[in-house]
């Protein structure tokens, strides 16, 4: 009975062990990209939006009849006919502690600019962020990146 208990306390102390031992496989430090600043500008044939962020995620993008507020399914309401809807995956508008790194506002009208009336940050769940433009028509819109400094660059034709 007395080895019973040894080997019972033996067992326990190794599992607080390893309990408390740090993981050699420990998770790699948060390597998301960080929306720091959104921009428009007005050009002859195109409205330009920017996307300022510490690293470059990847994206994808889509014309929509209606945006949606992800995670909750409220639908977005911004002036437009029409709509883009671009997903960022590996992306936030937020550090690690939860502090804001794009403290402008969650949306811009775009009054300025022929084709997009506005830009709306629609989701940010999970490093899932989503940016919702409202267009006035559909047009061509042309999506790329530019690096020194990141930015994700949204044309939309006239």
């Amino acid at each position: 009975m007395i080895r019973t208990k040894s080997l019972a306390a033996l067992l326990l102390a190794l599992l607080a062990l390893v309990a408390v031992a740090p993981s050699a496989s420990a998770a790699p430090s948060d390597t998301a990209a960080r929306l720091t600043n959104i921009r428009v500008g007005a050009h002859d044939t195109y409205d330009r939006v920017v996307l300022d962020l510490t690293s470059l995620p990847t994206y994808s993008y889509d014309f929509t009849s209606q945006l949606y507020y992800d995670p909750s399914g409220r639908p977005v309401t911004i002036p437009g006919a029409t709509f883009v809807r671009l997903v960022m995956q590996g992306a936030t508008s937020y550090d690690d502690n939860g502090n804001p790194t794009y403290t402008g506002p969650r949306t811009i009208t775009t009054p300025q600019l022929t084709n997009v009336q506005a830009v709306a940050i629609i989701g940010d769940f999970e490093h899932v962020l989503s940016v919702g433009l409202g267009l006035k028509h559909t047009a061509t819109v042309h999506v790329f990146t530019l690096t020194a400094p990141n930015r994700l660059v949204i044309d939309v034709g006239h």
